[in-house]
């Protein structure tokens, strides 16, 4: 490890970014939504509609295992915070798990089911407990691996730059990167259901043996052919995502200066216990994200019960992320208009008008549901943007309350607030269907008809649960106390008294 020079420290750390770097940031969220959007989206679906279990196992489980994934965040930010290498801090656990993290979204996608080879290979015929088992068994695997390559990329953006306006490219790098993965698998995934759904097998009441045998074998292809969109699409997730996890790698460096490479549990505690800044933006993220993350597994069953069809997901998912497309690039202009704190306080309006309105949008009524979905897309886009910037900035605020730099764990606790809200926005919206006495396919009738109840449910899930969470979140963040202004003058003290001591450590010095 080798001692570098800083005179000033910052300077080299508010230097404009390539536009490789900016990029390069937004590839690696690209990427991680090729895993998590496809699982936040699709995998509820999956699991009742493909696999066979009931919405209520579902949603325990996603509790559960969210709540896993939680705790993994905090393991995956103290084992950054011990890490330095050659590469620097972070970089390396991209380079590490990309293909690993891509391949259990995979096996996610590919539970054993009765009647369909598993993995296209294998003939199994497992109950609904193996079942279920695995499904538990593949999602906390892909939560863990999740955390320990999310955490540092998270935490990159902190370590890349200390300038406000850089660090707001990065963060609309990311969200741009996230709508795109997010308009495209959509746009692979949900056509593809559709077309097949329309050539779901009908049983007439009165049928006889011979027709309830033909019956039961067209039913089976029609699964079949379900999962086989399924399993071709995370395969060719696995290579175009390898590829934009390495590009991340290979054009992000790591250029701020730390006094010290490696960071002890107690000095981490220390960290984040003096860190006030963190512990109200976490506690606004924890209610703005219960909203946003019950929404998505809610999308798929608005687009076919309410809309009609289910081949609308790509509609709602073009107009929510098609409004992150169009506002994201210009979101650091916002920032320095407004300031991030002035807008990540007020951009849950837009969720709550949208979401209000969205749940009194009569069935069928696809023009008023874009258009409002359009409106809550603003709220929603603003929110996952800014929050990141918010919490770049939190890092600095942290190391000027205690002296010690801790990107890590500082992620990780802001992490381990979204995969809780995760936890509960998610089974939330399981729950809300199980409640509302959903009726999920089976081998006998793979398109039940949903009582007024499941209907209710689903537009509350995607329109007001989202407005309240979002009025509690404002409520919250109105005492966070780190303006633009005030994070630039913390970050010039800190690096300050780093010039003072004329050393430090920093990833680039080793790229």
């Amino acid at each position: 490890m080798t001692a570098i020079a800083s005179p000033p420290a910052h300077l080299g750390a508010v230097a404009k970014q390539p536009a490789t770097a900016v990029i390069g940031y937004g590839l690696g969220d690209f990427a991680m939504n090729l895993s998590f959007s496809m699982s936040t989206s699709f995998l509820l679906y999956y699991f009742t509609d493909v696999g066979g279990l009931s919405a209520a196992a579902v949603g325990t489980m996603f509790l559960v295992v969210r709540l896993w994934d939680a705790f993994t965040d905090l393991f995956a930010g103290r084992a950054v915070d011990k890490v330095m290498t050659r590469w620097g801090k972070f970089r390396p656990f991209i380079l590490w798990f990309a293909v690993p993290v891509l391949f259990l979204s995979f096996l996610n996608f590919n539970i054993p089911t009765p009647g369909i080879k598993w993995l296209g290979i294998f003939e199994v015929n497992p109950d609904m407990n193996v079942q279920l088992l695995y499904a538990y068994l593949a999602y906390a695997a892909l939560g863990l691996v999740y955390s320990l390559i999310n955490i540092p990329y998270g935490s990159l953006a902190s370590a890349m730059s200390q300038s406000v306006n850089e660090r707001a490219k990065l963060v609309a790098g990311r969200a741009f990167g996230a709508a795109i993965g997010g308009v495209l698998l959509t746009y692979i995934v949900a056509p593809q259901i559709s077309a097949i759904q329309k050539t779901a097998p009908k049983l007439a009441p009165n049928a006889d043996a011979a027709a309830r045998a033909t019956y039961d074998a067209a039913v089976l292809v029609y699964r079949q052919s379900v999962q086989g969109v399924f399993t071709s699409t995370t395969l060719w997730f696995i290579l175009v995502g390898s590829i934009a996890f390495f590009l991340t790698f290979l054009w992000c460096k790591e250029s701020v200066v730390r006094t010290t490479p490696r960071v002890t549990i107690r000095e981490t505690i220390d960290t984040i216990r003096n860190n006030k800044a963190l512990a109200y933006l976490c506690g606004a993220s924890f209610f703005y994200l219960i909203g946003l993350f019950a929404v998505g597994g809610a999308t798929a069953y608005y687009a076919k019960f309410v809309l009609g069809d289910i081949s609308q997901t790509a509609t709602m998912t073009l107009v929510n992320s098609g409004i992150a497309l169009v506002i994201t690039p210009i979101i650091p202009l916002i920032i320095r208009k407004m300031g991030k704190k002035n807008v990540f306080q007020y951009c849950g309006l837009f969720t709550v008008v949208g979401g209000v309105a969205l749940f009194f949008v009569p069935t069928g009524g696809i023009i008023l549901a874009l258009v409002f979905l359009a409106i809550k897309g603003v709220g929603a886009s603003l929110i996952n943007t800014v929050m990141f910037g918010l919490e770049a900035d939190t890092v600095e605020y942290g190391e000027w309350k205690t002296g010690k730099r801790s990107e890590g764990a500082t992620y990780a606790l802001f992490s381990f607030t979204r995969k809780i809200t995760q936890s509960i926005g998610g089974a939330g919206g399981a729950w809300a269907l199980a409640i509302g006495g959903y009726l999920s396919a089976t081998a006998t009738n793979p398109n039940p008809i949903q009582p007024d109840s499941a209907i209710f449910a689903i537009k509350f899930t995607i329109g007001l649960l989202p407005a309240i969470c979002a009025l509690i979140a404002m409520l919250i963040f109105w005492k966070y106390p780190l303006s633009d202004k005030l994070f630039r003058q913390i970050r010039d003290e800190n690096e300050a008294k780093k010039a003072e001591l004329g050393a430090g450590f920093t990833g680039a010095a080793h790229a």
